[in-house]
């Protein structure tokens, strides 16, 4: 799915007016019907009072409309226009003066000096300002949705929280706790700063142009099944293991042989066909009971990596990172495994500390190797960023500059290419907080470029997959107990997902 700016948005309005040759008061009513149509699913009581804040421009225009349509399905509608001598939309006027013909719908222009006294169960609709917001917040508006947030009335927001950037930093919003936005996920919806705004979000559908989409370009997109089925590999039935390769993971130090088990483990669900772990000594016999599938290359340390295999050559993916430490000799190990060039490379954990360590080893990385980084480890590497959406920025000119992909891990993983694009994952849940999981994530990329993905359908594809097997896992159990070892254990389930649907 592709993501656009609020000028795209914009743009695919008017697209769709001159080809469903309609008008925008028409676009307007399907939009709110829309909205209405989502807040009855998850709001039905009819007792329940609501306040809509409409501003008077054309979300205030919707709000009006959304106003008309719940109050005509039987709700107790009340609205509070923001109403201070500004310009009004067309659109704004004619649903204003559709609005009495309706019922009784009490309607008040809102005083900043006597603000009015909301039930305790009333549900406010925030309907004041769109996307076409392009200042922040000030004046009469910003005291309001102060107010707004002040009070502990559930609030939902009509297709953005007010005074929300649809594709910028935003410094104050109404703090929703339901957003539904119309037809695509607005680009800010994706970032971690956007939680406090938006609450829980979903798109509606309202009809715009699919035309548009095809011809429109943009650096943005959502991560959707339908592609993530299409990159996926459909096993023969006359296949053996050679055809699925042969990974190498380089995981694990003293007291973190877990690291290397978990990556270990994942790689192996992932459908690789061989793999060898090269490990400290110390760690041979534990990875040897807790992953007998797997073969071992011990390393001349007790405790710390510090050589590479004998042949490199007979690899076909090499994961590296995960639980190594940050040891001198590792260092050493490190640069000469990167000196190898290797064609097929993951990079996680304390190997990309060891690159923001020895900033000189960013030039020696071969062409499409995938770093995985937290939010900390990337500032470690690329330096410290103001923002979300400095950090996006970043994220682009470090895939690009360095002609590698990376996975920056969150709610929704930004995951960069070096064409430029950035690519959000949808799947996944906050019960993946937990240690271990980057070590399956890493396990599974390594084990899908072994089989010859390349590395941008990896990255998709392991990215995907990894929140599929997370939310299954949760299905089974809770945010709060779910453990890394959950998310190896449901990867089967996963990957029978997307070959059965």
């Amino acid at each position: 799915m592709k993501l656009f700016s609020a000028q795209q948005i914009k743009e695919w309005d008017q697209d769709t007016l001159v080809s469903k040759g309609i008008a925008s008061i028409d676009l307007m009513e399907t939009a709110s019907n829309a909205f209405a149509e989502s807040f009855i699913t998850k709001y039905p009581d009819l007792e329940t009072p609501i306040a809509v804040f409409c501003g008077t421009g054309n979300n205030g225009g919707d709000g009006l409309a959304i106003a008309r349509i719940l109050s005509m399905k039987g709700y107790d509608v009340k609205v509070y226009l923001a109403d201070w001598g500004q310009e009004k939309s067309n659109d704004f006027n004619i649903n204003l003066q559709r609005l009495p013909g309706y019922g009784h719908i009490p309607l008040f222009v809102i005083n900043l000096n006597e603000l009015p006294v909301l039930a305790s169960n009333e549900i406010i609709i925030d309907a004041l300002l769109g996307t076409g917001l392009n200042r922040p917040l000030e004046g009469n508006i910003e005291d309001l949705v102060h107010w707004i947030n002040s009070l502990p009335q559930l609030k939902v927001s009509v297709d953005i929280p007010s005074g929300m950037f649809a594709d910028r930093n935003t410094p104050e919003a109404i703090h929703a706790n339901r957003t539904i936005t119309f037809q695509i996920p607005k680009l800010s919806f994706l970032l971690p700063d956007s939680e406090q705004f938006t609450g829980k979000w979903e798109t509606v559908d309202i009809g715009l142009n699919p035309q548009f989409i095809l011809h429109t370009r943009t650096n943005y997109y959502l991560i959707e099944q339908e592609l993530i089925k299409k990159i996926l590999f459909r096993r023969k039935k006359f296949s053996h293991k050679g055809i699925y390769g042969h990974a190498l993971l380089i995981n694990g130090s003293h007291g973190k042989a877990g690291a290397a088990i978990l990556s270990a483990k994942a790689c192996l669900r992932s459908g690789v066909g061989l793999l060898t772990n090269h490990i400290p000594s110390i760690n041979y016999p534990t990875l040897q009971m807790a992953v007998p599938e797997a073969m071992a290359d011990v390393d001349d340390h007790q405790y710390y990596w510090s050589t590479l295999p004998k042949d490199m050559k007979q690899y076909d993916a090499v994961g590296v990172g995960c639980g190594i430490d940050l040891k001198e000799s590792t260092h050493r190990a490190f640069e000469a495994l990167l000196n190898q060039q290797i064609p097929r490379l993951v990079i996680d954990a304390d190997g990309i500390n060891l690159l923001s360590a020895h900033q000189t080893l960013l030039y020696k990385l071969p062409s499409g190797t995938i770093l995985t980084p937290h939010v900390k480890e990337f500032d470690r590497l690329f330096g410290k960023c103001n923002s979300c959406f400095d950090r996006l920025e970043r994220l682009r000119t470090a895939a690009t500059s360095y002609n590698i992909t990376i996975i920056l891990k969150g709610a929704h993983s930004a995951i960069a290419f070096s064409d430029g694009t950035i690519y959000f994952n949808c799947t996944g849940n906050p019960g993946m907080a937990t240690a271990g999981a980057g070590d399956v994530l890493t396990g599974i990329l390594t084990g899908l470029l072994a089989q010859g993905y390349d590395s941008r359908h990896a990255a998709l594809l392991g990215t995907y997959v990894h929140g599929l097997a997370g939310d299954l896992a949760y299905a089974d159990a809770s945010y709060e107990s779910l453990i890394a070892s959950d998310i190896v254990e449901h990867l089967g389930k996963a990957f029978r997902c997307l070959i059965n649907h």
